[in-house]
């Protein structure tokens, strides 16, 4: 029983502190203070009477391949169908399936013939946008290839 009336005079001094914890003696409760930080605001929306700025194109008339590292088999000729042709040695990737050739990773072709070590020519076209899980080389789609 006593241990009532003491848990029953702790909470009852709570209850009265809490209540008046946010008076200032003048029985109103304050107005909180600027923390300074800024009001949340959400950014101003586009004007739909002015176009958006030009996006960055990639130049079309660039060079289609990055030069080859010296000694290699790079391009050698380009097709009049807008292809490129490559002829080295295929190595293989650091991730499984991936197959280069002179720092392009090659993606299709005949698996066959496109293996690691085999000394080809394959025609095909640089796709620099293309995303793969092989973590080197640029992505070159190959449409023909042969044993050289």
């Amino acid at each position: 029983m006593r241990t009532f009336r003491l848990a029953v005079s702790v909470l009852a001094v709570c209850v009265a502190l809490s209540a008046c914890g946010g008076q200032d003696g003048t029985g109103e409760t304050p107005t909180p203070t600027p923390t300074g930080a800024q009001p949340v605001t959400s950014p101003p929306s586009p004007d739909p009477s002015v176009p958006p700025p030009p996006s960055d194109p990639v130049d079309p008339t660039g060079p289609a391949l990055p030069p080859p590292p010296k000694g290699s088999g790079g391009p050698t000729t380009s097709p009049p169908a807008g292809g490129t042709t490559l002829t080295g040695t295929v190595t293989a990737g650091v991730e499984p399936n991936c197959l280069l050739l002179d720092n392009y990773l090659l993606v299709g072709g005949p698996r066959d013939v496109l293996t690691s070590g085999a000394k080809v020519t394959v025609t095909g076209r640089v796709q620099r946008d293309l995303m793969t899980t092989c973590q080197q080389g640029t992505p070159f789609l190959v449409e023909t290839a042969r044993r050289s």
